[in-house]
């Protein structure tokens, strides 16, 4: 966690975040050790996980009327005069679900959007190896798009990060082995928190593999060695 968003949970009467039906928020066991006894917790439940679902509107349409529910919720903090600080994994604005509830309430109400670390960063760093270098271009895909545009993706850029395993792995991993680039393919889950694992992406485990996991192809350009 940055310093500035350290600052803002200590500022803020409520804390919001994200999590699955089972409770557990990933977001919020970062930034548990800075909560205090006082802050209003205020968990914002997904009510589906998956795209099986019997609202009228099908996947989508669940996920729009929780969003509104949700910035209804913390509308009515910001309106009592409460200051809310929405809790994020990686970048708010970066795959996050927080940007769902800044497209509601930001034109409303006083927001600061606060930078944080995305998985992208973390897993290089994890790594130890650069993602891109000089003029090559990086490329951050989903791993829910069609095999086939993922491999034609991957072929043409220099270095590549896919994002959303999980369910999504095998498909992943046979667009890397159309494109090429299985043996380049590194692995990382969970970076920088507990239970983190990288490695080879051709040696997991299909069936071991969770959401919050990325596929990292790093930089084409050799590293440098001491002689």
């Amino acid at each position: 966690m940055t310093v500035r968003a350290v600052e803002v949970i200590a500022a803020a009467d409520v804390i919001a975040y994200h999590s699955a039906r089972h409770g557990r928020s990933i977001a919020r066991r970062i930034a548990e050790k800075h909560l205090r006894a006082d802050h209003i917790e205020e968990p914002l439940v997904y009510p589906v996980t998956t795209e099986t679902t019997d609202h009228p509107g099908g996947y989508r349409g669940a996920l729009d009327d929780f969003y509104e529910e949700a910035a209804a919720r913390l509308a009515a903090h910001l309106d009592a005069g409460r200051t809310v600080a929405v809790l994020a994994e990686g970048d708010p604005l970066f795959y996050g679900s927080y940007q769902h509830m800044h497209k509601r309430l930001a034109h409303r109400y006083d927001t600061e959007v606060i930078p944080g670390v995305t998985s992208v960063s973390a897993a290089a760093a994890r790594l130890g190896e650069p993602l891109v270098e000089a003029e090559e271009v990086l490329t951050i895909l989903p791993g829910t798009l069609p095999e086939e545009e993922l491999a034609a993706r991957l072929a043409s850029t220099d270095s590549a990060v896919v994002m959303k395993l999980g369910r999504t792995f095998g498909k992943v991993r046979g667009a890397l082995e159309r494109a090429g680039r299985l043996d380049e393919a590194r692995y990382v889950e969970r970076a920088t928190m507990d239970g983190e694992r990288t490695g080879r992406l051709a040696d997991v485990d299909p069936e071991s593999v969770p959401y919050f996991s990325v596929a990292v192809l790093p930089s084409r350009v050799a590293p440098l060695t001491g002689g």
